[in-house]
């Protein structure tokens, strides 16, 4: 996969498991628990090499000129290190149903589902199922592949909060990605003298010499596929997929699914939240922390471009963010990502400005279409892209625009690009401290019925309004089609145990001493009669932010009570230099539809969670019906 130095080669005969020789690095002088983990993977994928990842830029242009040749990558010429990946058309998402956890005890996974339904907030699997299903998969897998080792920090590699992971994969592009989305440093293995880390294991399923078509220069096996995550070992094997959710193993898996075990166990949070810091034109900072599911706006929320005069906006993360209290008892967070990997399509100069910034440089694209001047194309940039350019859709083909009946991108087309680029990047983006939270943002898109923004009445009201959040199915993973799907606290896909047990977690954390933030809930997407939207969103989304951050400051005069929560009394939102506004229908409650409402989600808790709902969560959407009936 990469040309050798000699004194490499010469250490062939010096450093071996058994007969798999060392490409690169010092495996002798690792630390006893990563030797072992080195050599049991050897043992069982039986590579043709070992290559010990160090994340330096020499080694990533190294990899790059490789896969370039090779034709997996692909550069876009128009830009400074911007590269362009084709996947197999079978492998371009998160694979849900494919995903398990595995434990000693069911109920340690998953909730108590009633008889007779599905259970949608994750898959259990014994540990005896997930070791007939890893046995039929994993021996000899990397046969004739370089297996790459790259050890990884979540988090600023000095930060109390960070945890370190080691994984092994065949996949050249994983490496480049994992560059790009953690920390990797052959430092690390040296503070694995003294620490633990996560065993992550992936393998793109497909030894030499290969028996079948590969497509894009994408090996991958997508007929058997899975993705388990061990929380009790602390381990991940992900196996079939190369795609980045399934295989950067760093991200998802690992950041929020073991993550959320060790948080559990050790009394923090790992969440899928965005962190942005907003400074008011009073130059007073707040940090706040938002959970939306996929496609509806984090990355553009993370990278506001606010409209209102005075405001300014500052990113620290627009995915995963970690936080514990500390022992004055304010709520710190920190990112543990180094990258973005963004969903390209919808984001463009107006959309999202920031973004568009961020990888104009030094990142990698995912299924996304490419003009005949060396620049990417995805739906969203028509206005962006002159008329008569040619475009090659994701699959390499050639589309017409207003006449291919198809989509130029991949619908879950990605840009991976690295978190420093961003020009709005906070300073303390990567503070080993962290950043103190002031306020928590849960939101969903919902075209009818819910608010612009409500404020919870208290903490536990808080995690009741999260763990209700619903919102429209996107492409990230295999749903088809737009329904509302329930994906409480937009941790549904990314569960790492429980979810009752994992309210309860949430609802455990307001102790005596601590400064529990605020809790609001938003919807940039609801709909009028007519079918648009009531709010203009992108940039004017920093009128709610405006009064969220009066709200955390204790403003008393611009909420009013409601059955759901407080909202804003009527004309407290900014709304200088907004056209027409129907105030009342964006912020009114139909009783009927929340009636309708309150009764799903109880038969969502019901169904799905069962006997470990705690019961303040059922209370207080009985109280919320109750105070609906009344009106």
């Amino acid at each position: 996969m990469a040309s050798w130095a000699a004194d490499d080669i010469h250490k062939f005969t010096v450093q071996r498991i058994g007969r798999v020789p060392v490409i690169k690095g010092d495996f002798q002088s690792l630390p006893k628990q990563v030797k072992n983990f080195i050599t049991h993977c050897v043992h069982l994928m039986a590579p043709r090499g070992i290559y010990l990842a160090d994340g330096s830029k020499k080694e990533a242009d190294e990899f790059i000129q490789k896969l370039v040749e090779k034709g997996t990558l692909t550069k876009l010429t128009a830009y400074k290190e911007n590269y362009l990946c084709r996947t197999d058309p079978n492998d371009t998402a998160r694979v849900e149903s494919k995903t398990f956890t595995v434990t000693m005890n069911q109920y340690d996974a998953v909730p108590h589902v009633k008889k007779g339904v599905k259970g949608i907030l994750g898959h259990w699997m014994s540990y005896e199922e997930a070791a007939a299903a890893m046995n039929q998969r994993f021996p000899n897998c990397m046969t004739g592949r370089m297996m790459y080792v790259i050890p990884f920090s979540m988090g600023p590699v000095d930060s109390p909060f960070s945890k370190i992971g080691i994984q092994v994969t065949d996949s050249a592009y994983v490496l480049l990605s994992m560059r790009v989305m953690t920390r990797v440093s052959l430092q690390l293995f040296e503070l694995l003298h003294e620490r633990s880390f996560v065993k992550c294991i992936h393998s793109v399923g497909c030894p030499r010499p290969v028996h079948g078509r590969i497509k894009n220069h994408w090996p991958c096996n997508p007929e058997q596929v899975i993705v388990a995550h061990y929380p009790e070992q602390r381990l991940i094997q992900s196996f079939g997929s190369g795609y980045g959710g399934n295989s950067l193993l760093g991200k998802k898996c690992f950041a929020l699914r073991i993550a959320g075990a060790m948080a559990k166990d050790e009394g923090w949070m790992a969440e899928h939240m965005l962190i942005m810091s907003v400074t008011t034109p009073q130059k007073k900072e707040f940090f706040i922390v938002a959970a939306f599911p996929s496609a509806c706006g984090k990355t553009n929320m993370a990278m506001l471009n606010p409209t209102l005069p005075g405001y300014k906006v500052q990113c620290i993360g627009d995915d995963i963010a970690w936080m514990r209290f500390d022992h004055d008892g304010k709520l710190l967070a920190i990112n543990p990502e180094n990258g973005f990997f963004g969903v390209a399509p919808g984001t463009n100069t107006k959309t999202n400005p920031i973004a568009m910034r961020c990888f104009q440089e030094n990142s990698i694209f995912t299924n996304v279409a490419e003009t005949s001047e060396g620049k990417y194309y995805w739906e969203g940039l028509e206005d962006e892209t002159p008329e008569n350019v040619e475009i090659r859709n994701w699959l390499g083909h050639v589309w017409k625009r207003g006449q291919s009946k198809s989509r130029a991108s991949h619908p879950n087309s990605r840009f991976t690009a690295p978190a420093k680029q961003c020009p709005i990047m906070h300073p303390r983006w990567d503070c080993p401290k962290g950043v103190p939270i002031s306020a928590i943002l849960f939101g969903g898109r919902r075209p009818k019925g819910v608010p612009l923004v409500l404020e919870a009445r208290s903490w536990s009201h808080g995690v009741m309004l999260g763990a209700c959040v619903k919102s429209e199915t996107t492409a990230a993973a295999e749903f088809k089609g737009k329904a509302i799907m329930h994906d409480p606290m937009a941790m549904r896909p990314f569960l790492g145990y429980n979810f009752g047990q994992y309210l309860q977690h949430w609802l455990s954390l307001e102790q005596p001493g601590r400064q529990m933030p605020k809790i609001f809930h938003v919807n940039w997407f609801r709909r009028g009669d007519d079918g648009k939207f009531l709010w203009p969103g992108f940039g004017e989304n920093i009128r709610v932010v405006d009064w969220i951050l009066r709200r955390c400051e204790n403003d008393d005069s611009i909420v009013m009570e409601s059955p759901v929560g407080f909202l804003p009394r009527p004309g407290t939102l900014n709304m200088d230099g907004l056209p027409p506004i129907n105030e009342a229908e964006l912020f009114s409650l139909p009783k009927q539809y929340w009636l309708d409402d309150i009764k799903q989600n109880r038969k969502f808790l019901e169904e799905q969670v069962g006997v470990d709902t705690p019961p303040v969560i059922l209370k207080l959407l009985k109280n919320q019906e109750e105070a609906f009936k009344q009106c």
